[in-house]
C-alpha cells in the first residue's frame, strides 16, 4: 500500500447531530429562485428524511446575486455557531468569481462540513487548501428534489456523511438514471426518472491497494481552476492523493476530456495520483437527446480518452470507472480530502466519513 502525502494537513470538521440547523446556500446559480417548488420539496425531505432543519440565506433564492453577496452568505453560514453544516442548493458555472471574496479566517476558525458537487468543486478545492475536508455530493435540489421519491442510496449516503464517522463501503448500483424530468413541468415533483440497468464498475490496473486523501471533482471546473490559478498548489502537494473526476450534463466530447487531462499531465499534476475514481458520465440532457446506444458509446469513448491520458502521464495508476459520484442518480457522497481506500484485487472502495 502506498503512503499518502498531502499538504496542508487535512482534518474533518465536527459533525452535526440529527435535528441540527443546516445552511442551504446558492454559491453558484440560485436554482431555488427559478424552481421554488422543487426547492421546497427538497427542503421538506431535508427535514423528514435527513433529519435536519434547513436555514436559507439572502441569496439562496436570489437570481443574479453578485459574487460578493454570495460569498457573504457563505461566510455568515460558517461563522454562525448554530449552523452544523453547509449545503449547496445546486451547481452553476461562475462560482470561480465568488472565491476571491471569501475571507479564509471565517472558515479556518469555524470549520463545518460543506456539501456540493459540479461547480461547487471551486468551494471544495478552496476548503481543501485551508485543510478542511468537504463532501463531494449532496447538493439539495437534484437528489433530494427527485421526482416521486428520493433514492435510498442517495439518502443513506448523505445521512452517513452528515452524521457518522464510520468507514463505509461503496457498492455498484443495479440501476441508474440520467434522464432528468424538466423542472418546468408538474411531473418533476411526482414522476420518478427513467431507470437504466448498470453494468457495474470497470477496473483498470486493479493489482494494487491504494489509500489516501481525495482531491478533484468536476473535470470541467477543475480545468477552470487550473487556468485561473486560484487555490492551486505545487503539483508535489497532491502526491499520493486519489483523484476524483466526473463530467457534467454539458457532455464534453472525449477529445476535450483527453485535452483537459493532458494539460494536467503536462504540468506534472496527473502523475501525482496513484489511483483515479471516475464518475459515471451523464450522457443525456435537454436539447441533446441521445439513444441508449449513443449513450453507451459516449461512456466508452470518454473512458478510452481517460485511459489514453493515464497511459501517457500516469502509467502506473489504477482507475475505477462508472462509480456513482457525479451527475447521474443515485449519488454516493464521498469525502473531499478525507480518506478513500481502493482495493483492486478485492474490487472494493471504502470511504472514511
Amino acid at each position: 500500500m502506498r503512503d499518502a502525502v498531502a499538504r496542508p494537513n487535512l482534518t474533518v470538521p465536527p459533525k452535526p447531530v440529527p435535528g441540527a440547523r443546516v445552511a442551504v446556500v446558492s454559491p453558484s446559480w440560485a436554482g431555488p429562485g427559478a424552481f421554488p417548488a422543487v426547492h421546497e420539496l427538497a427542503m421538506q425531505r431535508l427535514r423528514d428524511e435527513i433529519g435536519v432543519e434547513p436555514v436559507e440565506y439572502p441569496t439562496t433564492r436570489r437570481l443574479g446575486a453578485s459574487p460578493a453577496d454570495r460569498a457573504a452568505d457563505l461566510m455568515t453560514a460558517f461563522r454562525d455557531p448554530a449552523i452544523g453544516a453547509v449545503m449547496a442548493s445546486i451547481g452553476g458555472d461562475d462560482q470561480i468569481t465568488v472565491i476571491p471574496h471569501l475571507d479564509p479566517d471565517a472558515f479556518r476558525t469555524n470549520p463545518k462540513p460543506f456539501f456540493g458537487y459540479s461547480d461547487n468543486t471551486n468551494m471544495l478545492n478552496w476548503l481543501w487548501n485551508l485543510g478542511i475536508v468537504g463532501f463531494h455530493g449532496g447538493s439539495t435540489m437534484v437528489h433530494l428534489g427527485r421526482g416521486g421519491a428520493t433514492h435510498p442510496v442517495s439518502v443513506a449516503s448523505l445521512r452517513a456523511a452528515l452524521f457518522d464517522s464510520d468507514e463505509i463501503q461503496l457498492t455498484p448500483v443495479e440501476t441508474f438514471s440520467e434522464d432528468p424530468i424538466s423542472w418546468e413541468t408538474p411531473a418533476a415533483l411526482t414522476d420518478e426518472p427513467r431507470q437504466r440497468p448498470s453494468a457495474g464498475w470497470w477496473w483498470h490496473r486493479p493489482e494494487q491497494v491504494v489509500e489516501g486523501p481525495t482531491w478533484g471533482g468536476n473535470l470541467e471546473v477543475l480545468h477552470w481552476i487550473l487556468a485561473v490559478g486560484l487555490s492551486v498548489r505545487p503539483v508535489e502537494d497532491y502526491a499520493g492523493c486519489i483523484l476524483l473526476i466526473e463530467t457534467s450534463e454539458e457532455m464534453p466530447p472525449s477529445t476535450e476530456v483527453f485535452r483537459m487531462l493532458r494539460n494536467m499531465g503536462e504540468r506534472g499534476l496527473l502523475g501525482q495520483f496513484p489511483a483515479v475514481v471516475v464518475g459515471r458520465p451523464q450522457a443525456w440532457y435537454f436539447g441533446r437527446s441521445t439513444g441508449d446506444d449513443e449513450r453507451a458509446a459516449y461512456a466508452i469513448e470518454q473512458r478510452e480518452a481517460i485511459l489514453q491520458a493515464l497511459d501517457r502521464y500516469a502509467p502506473g495508476a489504477m482507475a475505477v470507472f462508472d462509480v456513482d459520484i457525479g451527475h447521474t442518480g443515485p449519488q454516493w457522497v464521498v469525502p473531499y480530502g478525507g480518506t478513500i481506500r481502493i482495493d483492486g484485487p478485492a474490487r472494493t472502495i471504502h470511504v472514511q466519513y
